[in-house]
């Protein structure tokens, strides 16, 4: 790990702007609902116009803040990850070239040729998700649940029963998809193989008329491949499910108990209102924090190679 992560040299700038700017941008949405529940109660619920107009001129401020942010975080993470990846293989290409004849009987051709596309590539998206998504989703996921808390302390006791609930089905789904995943790292060598014998030997597979086997033999290689993503993919597919169970069951929750709340006194029409902002927030970052942990499994699959 500390081997690829060195190869970032002058790209550390840009990792550490990167992630300022995410920072920054999840504050600015964070922001938003507890903008909106002002709105509502000071400006909708009293008929007060000028308060309105105060509060949406400042949500639209944070809104083109956050819209900003965004997009220099975007654009870093961008030229950190796209770094990391050409020098990546510049490292790999210098360190074939000083190879061993023990080596080189070692790796075979198909093999390195994996290292340095879909392994360099894998890395190259992971190190984009972890400066940029994997700030983001916790940074999302603890500033909403603390805005919960601060609102209303009853009510965030639901959102702890869905969190418990997508942990749980997330977490068995991701073991799951991981052991499958480090399997078509290795048909993916299969794979290549079958081309470069193909091609270097080609005049030796016409002469003997073998194009029916090779075609069959690469057939094969590849249908491995489509099967175990079918698979994995699958399994992935009932992540949005669950997490659809999760959001209605807060939002129903919130709702009725919310309801309750308000006729009580004990909670107001604005507070319920950013409630239901900060659960989708606080769901959406636990799924976002899933697809993070897949593509950095697999990342260390890739890294190990």
């Amino acid at each position: 790990m500390k081997q690829v992560f060195k190869q970032l040299k002058q790209y550390k700038k840009p990792t550490f702007q990167c992630i300022l700017m995410a920072a920054l941008e999840v504050v600015m949405e964070i922001l938003l609902p507890f903008v909106t529940a002002h709105i509502v109660d000071e400006g909708l619920d009293a008929g007060n116009l000028s308060v309105v107009y105060r509060y949406g001129g400042v949500m639209v401020v944070l809104a083109f803040l956050s819209l900003v942010f965004g997009a220099a975080a975007g654009r870093y993470a961008a030229t950190a990850a796209s770094g990391l990846g050409a020098n990546l293989r510049q490292g790999l290409y210098d360190t074939i070239q000083t190879f061993s004849f023990s080596n080189i009987d070692k790796f075979s051709v198909p093999g390195l040729v994996t290292r340095m596309t879909t392994d360099v590539t894998n890395i190259q998206n992971a190190f984009m998700m972890i400066i940029r998504i994997a700030v983001r989703a916790p940074l999302m996921f603890i500033f909403s649940f603390a805005m919960c808390v601060y609102i209303s302390p009853r009510l965030s006791a639901t959102f702890l029963i869905a969190v418990v609930f997508l942990v749980v089905v997330i977490g068995t789904i991701m073991v799951i998809t991981l052991r499958i995943f480090d399997r078509v790292f290795r048909k993916y060598d299969d794979l290549n193989a079958s081309v470069q014998e193909n091609v270097s030997a080609i005049r030796v597979v016409k002469a003997f008329v073998r194009e029916n086997y090779e075609n069959e033999k690469f057939s094969r290689a590849s249908e491995n491949i489509r099967k175990m993503f079918v698979k994995a993919e699958g399994l992935l597919a009932f992540n949005n499910p669950a997490m659809m169970i999760a959001v209605y069951f807060c939002i129903i929750m919130v709702s009725w108990l919310g309801a309750q709340f308000i006729v009580a006194g004990d909670l107001s029409a604005g507070d319920l209102t950013s409630l239901f902002s900060y659960i989708m927030s606080l769901l959406m970052s636990l799924m976002m924090l899933s697809m993070v942990v897949v593509m950095i499994s697999i990342s260390l699959a890739s890294i190990h190679r």
